[in-house]
């Protein structure tokens, strides 16, 4: 894929996922991010898995905790009034879906033709999921430093979606070293929820593809479509979104994810993208020789 500063810089690595191929002269893989926007019922998430199947993408993701291992029992005691209780520790807790909800959406993506995977955030997590044969994990960017949950991750042998948001490239490149030279994505992120646009830093996408021979992509948590489509031209084969039903809805992500026609425009101008940058050759068109023959006095 051709950059915008001309050089041609390509990922040699191809990683599967379920029965997606992923990396360059692929299909941009795209992820609705439905993490916690869900807010407990599983019902909207299942509204949110038809969202994501509707707009053309390749699959949902979700976020499982073990709430007492990610959160000390100080945090969890904390004031903090929400739909579920007046402590931080009942909103973590009314979140998270466990085992009864989860065999529901693996049942209801099988059937709705959807790949599903989460990202872990403590070791259990990691256990349970094993439980549903997911296809790969993703490790949050507030993971990334965690190297014995990177560790575990590993072992599972399945391919790992890595965010590198808040990090490091010191840290980026040590992760990397951990989790070795096969099955890896690398996602650039910012991880503010949203994020400013001065702060998207979209030409990151290019030095990751300059410095680490894997598919690189991009998890954007900014207002709009824009940086997505952007960071697709500028070399991401992976692109993650967080979708909602409505903004305006309770909950800490629900601002900085896309409504249905702002995924669906997504997902359109990024599957569109292959056609509109062509394969920089220039020439003249049939279409344009009767606008030619008309306008152009000196021939």
């Amino acid at each position: 894929m051709k950059i915008s500063n001309g050089v041609e810089q390509k990922s040699k690595k191809i990683v599967k996922i379920g029965n997606k191929l992923i990396g360059d002269e692929q299909p941009t893989f795209i992820t609705a991010e439905i993490g916690i926007n869900h807010n407990g019922d599983i019902d909207i998430a299942k509204k949110l898995i038809d969202m994501a199947v509707f707009a053309g993408c390749d699959a949902v993701k979700f976020q499982k905790r073990t709430i007492e291992l990610v959160y000390t029992p100080e945090e969890l005691a904390r004031p903090r009034e929400n739909p579920f209780g007046p402590t931080n520790g009942d909103l973590k807790k009314g979140l998270e879906f466990g085992e009864k909800e989860y065999q529901e959406i693996d049942r209801y993506c099988k059937e709705k033709g959807i790949i599903w995977f989460a990202s872990p955030w403590d070791m259990k997590s990691v256990d349970f999921l094993e439980k549903f044969d997911v296809p790969c994990y993703k490790i949050a960017s507030a993971c990334l430093t965690d190297d014995e949950l990177v560790k575990q991750i590993k072992s599972k042998g399945k391919p790992i979606i890595l965010s590198t948001g808040m990090s490091t490239i010191e840290q980026i490149k040590h992760v990397v070293n951990v989790l070795g030279e096969e099955n890896l994505i690398l996602l650039h992120c910012t991880s503010t929820y949203p994020s400013k646009l001065e702060e998207l830093n979209l030409n990151v996408v290019p030095w990751l593809r300059k410095t680490f021979n894997y598919p690189i992509g991009y998890s954007g948590h900014g207002i709009g479509v824009v940086g997505s489509v952007i960071a697709v031209t500028l070399g991401a084969c992976v692109v993650e979104r967080h979708i909602t039903l409505d903004r305006a809805m309770w909950g800490s992500d629900q601002a900085a994810s896309l409504e249905p026609n702002g995924l669906n425009r997504a997902v359109r101008d990024i599957r569109n993208l292959p056609k509109c940058l062509g394969d920089g050759q220039k020439r003249v068109y049939e279409s344009e020789k009767p606008i030619l023959e008309k306008l152009r006095k000196v021939k």
